[in-house]
Order: C-alpha cells, then sequence, then structure tokens
C-alpha cells in the first residue's frame, strides 16, 4: 500500500510537534498506601517532523503507549517517550498525561472516611539534548482572606481555591506527600464527607488560618524547598472568588529553567 506520510514535502517547513491528544486510556499509577491504582487518563503524544517529510505515523504513537499503560511511572515514562523518538526517527518526543488520583481522607473529629480525588499529570520530552520528566498535582483548597476577617465583626468570606504544584523530578517521590503538603499550607482542607462536628472544626480551622493567594504560593513554595530537592517547580494558586467576579490568581517559579517547560494539553 502506497504510504503518503513517508512521501517528500518540499516546502522545508519542520514541525515542532506532531501527534495526537485528547486519548482517554485505562492506566495504572504507583500509590503510596495500595501499591498501584487504576484510572483512566487523557493522553497527548508529540514528535518533531522534519522538513522533508510530508506526515507522521500516527498510529504508532498509540501503539507504543498501550505497551507501557500497564504502570506509568517516571522511568517508564520517559522510555514510552525514547520508543516513540526512535520508532518516528524524530529528533525529540513529547507526552502529557492527565488524570484523577485517588486518596482516602479522614474526616477531622468523626474520622469518617472517604474518598477525594486530585487532578494529576505526567509530562516529559526525550531527546539527544537530554530527557525531561516533570509531575503536577492540582489540590482544591479552602482559603479565608485575612482583609475580610481584619475589617469584619462577623465572619469572613472565604472560597474553594486551587494550588497546583509543577515539578521536574529526577528522584523519586510520592504524590500523596506533595498533596498533603499543599494542603497543610492553605486555611482548610477539603473533604468528600464532613459531619457537624467536622464542619465546626474545618470552619473555626480556616478562620483560624487567613491566606490570600499571595500567601498560599509562599508558603507552598517554602514547604517544598524544605522537603523536596526539585531542580525546577512552579506554584499557582488560583482563587474563585465568593464575593468579586473574578478569580484571584498567583504564581511562583523556582530553581533553574527547565530546557522545556511543560504545558497543559
Amino acid at each position: 500500500m502506497v504510504d503518503v506520510q513517508n512521501q517528500n514535502d518540499t516546502r522545508r517547513i519542520p514541525l515542532q510537534k506532531v501527534g495526537v491528544r485528547n486519548i482517554s486510556h485505562p492506566v495504572t499509577v504507583l500509590d503510596r498506601d495500595h501499591r498501584t491504582q487504576h484510572t483512566v487518563a487523557d493522553l497527548a503524544l508529540y514528535a518533531s517532523l522534519p522538513h522533508d517529510y510530508k506526515g507522521t505515523h500516527m498510529s504508532r504513537f498509540v501503539e507504543v503507549f498501550q505497551r507501557y499503560a500497564g504502570e506509568i511511572r517516571m522511568p517508564r515514562f520517559l522510555d514510552m517517550l525514547q520508543e516513540v523518538r526512535q520508532y518516528l526517527d524524530a529528533e525529540r518526543a513529547f507526552g502529557e498525561l492527565h488524570f484523577p488520583y485517588f486518596m482516602e481522607k479522614q474526616a477531622p473529629v468523626s474520622r469518617q472516611p472517604s474518598l477525594m480525588n486530585y487532578r494529576c499529570g505526567f509530562s516529559g520530552s526525550v531527546s539527544a539534548q537530554g530527557r525531561q520528566f516533570f509531575v503536577s498535582v492540582a489540590v482544591p483548597v479552602t482559603t479565608l482572606c485575612p482583609c475580610s476577617r481584619e475589617i469584619s465583626s462577623r465572619g469572613a468570606h472565604n472560597q474553594r481555591g486551587t494550588c497546583t504544584v509543577t515539578a521536574e523530578v529526577q528522584d523519586f517521590f510520592w504524590m500523596e506527600d506533595l498533596i498533603e503538603l499543599i494542603e497543610s499550607c492553605a486555611s482548610a482542607g477539603l473533604y468528600t464527607l464532613l459531619k457537624r462536628v467536622d464542619e465546626k472544626f474545618v470552619t473555626e480551622q480556616a478562620y483560624d488560618h487567613p491566606v490570600f493567594v499571595e500567601d498560599l504560593v509562599r508558603e507552598v513554595t517554602t514547604a517544598v524547598e524544605e522537603r523536596f530537592r526539585f531542580p525546577w517547580f512552579c506554584v499557582e494558586a488560583l482563587n474563585q472568588e465568593s464575593i468579586h467576579n473574578h478569580d484571584a490568581y498567583a504564581y511562583v517559579e523556582r530553581g533553574r529553567p527547565p530546557l522545556e517547560k511543560p504545558h497543559e494539553s
């Protein structure tokens, strides 16, 4: 059969990325408390394309991924990208994987257990210049406004926020440890199941620990630098404001700049 993708292209325009995205597929990831966890990931895989190639072989991305989906972790993820790169004779290969990750969490007073889910992701690139791997965790939290508490005689406005840490990773670590660290820096954490005694506790905890988005990213940055040794990381906080018609946002970046920063697919 005629292989159109391998035909020569004369426009002399190389493509930095070409590939597949928005593929949903079951995957198995490592779990600190239960060894492994089954979840469903959204996948994007790319490779660079030389100027003289008309197209790439899209099916080969999926073909390679299916061999690695049984267990996704840093070495295997990068090995998968290396195989994509070699299979497609590409200068570089890139990949992004985003998935819900579940942790059992006990209510603070009643100790009632329930599952919380967090949006996590892996991304990376492989080329002759090196291999890079990134992990991201997005943690929903409660934040209470310090200014509102200071000026109000009856309560203070609070809201749900999301704090996301994305880190370049060289050494193994548990995502659960990073999730718990982020929650500890917020006014309070979120829970799927709370009884009245728990609601009272969480409400008062938030009131006693007010934070702006600026406070949150600074506290998380300090805690990350004390606990982990990431070559590079960034912290983002986004508050869905409860009394304003806008969101509040803060961002900080630390460490040496990576060859290529990760981005959402």
